[in-house]
């Protein structure tokens, strides 16, 4: 299988390594020449272009399957409608009108797209309640990547994910220094992210359908903390209420949206399609940057 992979920056890159390991064709597609680099150090074929750039993407070559894994990186709305919505639609409609269109694409999605269920569970069958301008791009997107690519005769898989971490992004300063506002993590180890995306693939899963793509267990963000102080062998961190980070004068209108949100995300869906996690839980998934850590102390 050749899967051309949009985007391939942290999960990308990742996807690409597990794909090539097992002896599929990869071309990563990425925005800088550096990236390009990153790419075919995974074992993929690396190629410059942009998913806003119809032309560019001309030196993408055929591919059985699509991975849209772009990102805004980090920026408001508009950006993020130009590369989710915007961008996805032209990758589509590009490589949808080949002589040799893939059959099938996936988008990488958020759990944000959820909003507040007051800590209750939600699944694929959760109704959507996006509270902010940015999720609501994120869900406009998701109706792109399976009617948009059904258009075509694209099967769209949407991949939602949690709260990504993993190598460079443990963020242990965040936890272990403090305060820490009360709430729900849901979360998924990058490696966890990038083979759910593998096995879906390789295993021709989940095509015009939802996954969500977040380990075994939700945690509350102060349990989760003091149990990486423990494990860490420092002093617990000091905590705070949503009410006390609430009423901070210094929050953004999207800031105050996520700490208000609060839930808990299943996974039994992918689960049950026999995905096995390398990484089950935080426990597991932080056991090397807690080794680093204490090492290095």
């Amino acid at each position: 299988m050749r899967v051309a992979i949009l985007g391939c920056g942290y999960v990308g890159l990742e996807l690409c390594r597990q794909l090539a390991d097992r002896g599929h064709d990869v071309v990563g597609v990425r925005r800088s020449a550096t990236g390009v680099e990153a790419v075919e150090d995974a074992g993929g074929v690396g190629v410059q272009a942009d998913v806003t750039e119809p032309d560019s993407l001309e030196s993408v070559p055929d591919a059985d399957a699509l991975v849209f894994a772009a990102s805004s990186g980090g920026r408001g709305a508009e950006a993020a409608r130009e590369i989710y919505v915007e961008g996805l639609r032209t990758t589509i409609d590009h490589f949808g009108a080949r002589d040799g269109a893939p059959d099938r694409l996936v988008y990488t999605s958020s759990t944000g797209v959820y909003g507040d269920h007051d800590g209750d569970w939600v699944d694929e069958e959760t109704p959507l309640d996006p509270t902010t301008e940015k999720t609501r791009v994120l869900a406009e997107a998701e109706r792109v990547a399976r009617e948009g690519a059904a258009e075509w005769g694209i099967d769209g898989t949407v991949a939602r994910y949690a709260g990504l971490y993993g190598p460079d992004r443990y963020r242990l300063d965040r936890y272990l220094d403090g305060p820490v506002t009360e709430g729900y993590l849901n979360m998924v180890h990058r490696d966890d992210a990038a083979g759910a995306v593998r096995y879906l693939l390789t295993e021709d899963l989940a095509r015009d359908d939802v996954v969500l793509v977040v380990d075994d267990e939700p945690v509350e963000k102060w349990a989760f903390a003091d149990w990486l102080a423990d494990e860490c062998g420092v002093d617990r961190p000091p905590k705070r209420t949503k009410a006390a980070r609430l009423a901070d004068g210094d929050l953004s209108d999207a800031a105050r949206r996520r700490i208000e949100t609060s839930k808990r995300c299943s996974n039994e869906r992918l689960r049950d399609l026999g995905y096995e996690y390398r990484f089950p839980t935080f426990r597991e998934g932080y056991r090397a940057a807690i080794d680093a850590y204490v090492a290095g102390g």
